[in-house]
């Protein structure tokens, strides 16, 4: 099994934007469904944003029109561009393929204060 390496977490002031990434190393990614999940502190692990090998993107309420989810195959990549940020976003993220029993990654923390 390939376990997903987050990239990009950092600290954004409220209203910033920020890029997270992921690379997924395997040579049938292009077929994959993928997710962004996030815990933020005291919370359960969330499911963000889900993109499917053909490129159909869902999102969960609270990021609808603000987060984008992308993914680059010829890469075994996938992103998830933060916009609008709210103190509310402050979280770890976590990149996962959508599989019972996929492995997690060790997440990338993002941070959202003034």
């Amino acid at each position: 099994q390939v376990q997903p390496v987050e990239s990009g977490g950092g600290l954004v002031q409220p209203g910033g934007s920020l890029r997270l990434s992921c690379a997924f190393s395997d040579p049938f990614f292009s077929i994959y469904t993928m997710t962004w999940h996030r815990q933020a502190p005291g919370k359960q692990r969330e499911l963000v944003a889900t993109i499917t090998g053909g490129g159909r993107t869902n999102y969960t309420d609270s990021v609808k029109g603000r987060f984008t989810i992308s993914r680059d195959n010829d890469k075994d990549m996938v992103y998830l561009q933060m916009n609008s940020r709210k103190r509310d976003d402050t979280a770890v993220y976590y990149c996962r393929r959508d599989r019972r029993g996929a492995y997690w990654g060790q997440g990338a923390q993002s941070t959202v204060s003034s």
